[in-house]
């Protein structure tokens, strides 16, 4: 039993550590400059992202400040109801298209999310640096975090649901989706949270504070499988340059919402979103690339140890209770889902 426990333990943090060896970074953007960096497009349109959104986005949804409760410059995308270009609310969404882009590594996040009950649904994602070309969705998208789902809301747990999801095809109505949904332990809406994706030529896994949790499993996980069809060749799709967008939309198909004055969520004011940093990192492989017209940044001297976690020492015990293995937290027991146990 003591050699099947040791092996057991051995290849669970083999699991937890598999993806973290070797990665370097190799961008970094801490948004703590006055003005939006020149890698970010800023979105104007009113055109409802095809999902029948109902903000307008313009230039006064995006900004750079502080979010009040850390003291943290941020890049903000802030909604408000408000009568603008004939929509009931304005909002903010940027992307890096033709600026900054990458082929395979790990990207992280460090965001802040608004409380989206009910009618928000802030994203992080990307899509083929192919979009002008091909257009959506030949050019892959791939949804890093997606918040504000009318599930959630039917159930109660908005704070806590969430998924990531990728969409392929040939043509509008022709598209090849794969999402996967959770609801996770504890709320994602109420503080600063660390979104990582490793993007792989053969596999795509996202994670949730992995930094805070490095037991937990991937909430997202696809393989890039190839296909007769190479509209549909997730291996081909999936193996191109991809740039990032982030976004606060308002209403639409995902939260079920199309009235705005049933947007609960803005009721009290604006609501924002909070981007820390957004990190690329990468491991010379085959097939890697990176460009971006702005150099990265030198990261803050307290964020340093962030940039490092997957090398130091992650304080956990690994616990076995009637043949299960287990994981401690602090005060927190939770099994290898990430679930806590009681």
């Amino acid at each position: 039993m003591r050699k099947l426990y040791t092996l057991f333990t051995s290849l669970m943090i083999a699991c937890v550590c598999a993806h973290a060896q070797d990665y370097q970074l190799v961008w970094n953007m801490d948004f703590t400059s006055s003005e939006l960096p020149a890698c970010w497009n800023i979105e104007v349109n009113g055109d409802g992202g095809g999902n029948n959104e109902l903000q307008y986005y313009c230039t006064k949804g995006v900004s750079m400040g502080v979010e009040p409760a850390s003291g943290k410059h941020c890049l903000i995308l802030t909604a408000t109801k408000e009568q603008y270009q004939g929509k009931g609310c304005t909002s903010g969404r940027v992307n890096s298209k033709g600026k900054l882009y990458y082929t395979f590594g790990k990207i992280e996040a460090r965001i802040k999310f608004p409380q989206t009950a009910n009618g928000l649904w802030p994203a992080f994602w990307q899509m083929g640096n192919n979009f002008d070309q091909v257009g959506w969705p030949r050019c892959g998208e791939t949804d890093i975090i997606e918040l504000g789902h009318q599930n959630a809301f039917n159930k109660g747990t908005q704070d806590r649901y969430f998924n990531g999801a990728m969409h392929v095809g040939a043509k509008w109505d022709a598209v090849w989706s794969d999402a996967k949904s959770v609801t996770w332990p504890y709320s994602v809406e109420d503080d600063f949270h660390i979104l990582t994706m490793f993007w792989t030529p053969t596999s795509i896994d996202m994670y949730m504070d992995k930094d805070e949790h490095p037991e937990m499993e991937a909430y997202f996980h696809a393989d890039l499988e190839p296909n007769d069809d190479p509209n549909y060749d997730r291996s081909i799709v999936f193996g191109k340059p991809n740039f990032i967008i982030a976004n606060l939309a308002v209403g639409g198909n995902f939260p079920g919402i199309f009235d705005v004055n049933k947007i609960t969520a803005l009721a009290d004011g604006p609501r924002s979103m909070y981007i820390d940093w957004i990190r690329i990192y990468q491991r010379g492989d085959a097939g890697e690339s990176f460009q971006s017209n702005v150099p990265s940044e030198n990261i803050e001297p307290e964020q340093q140890s962030a940039v490092n976690y997957q090398q130091s020492a992650v304080s956990y015990q690994k616990v076995l209770r009637d043949g299960i293995l287990l994981i401690r937290r602090g005060e927190n027991l939770y099994d290898l889902q990430g679930n806590i146990v009681q």
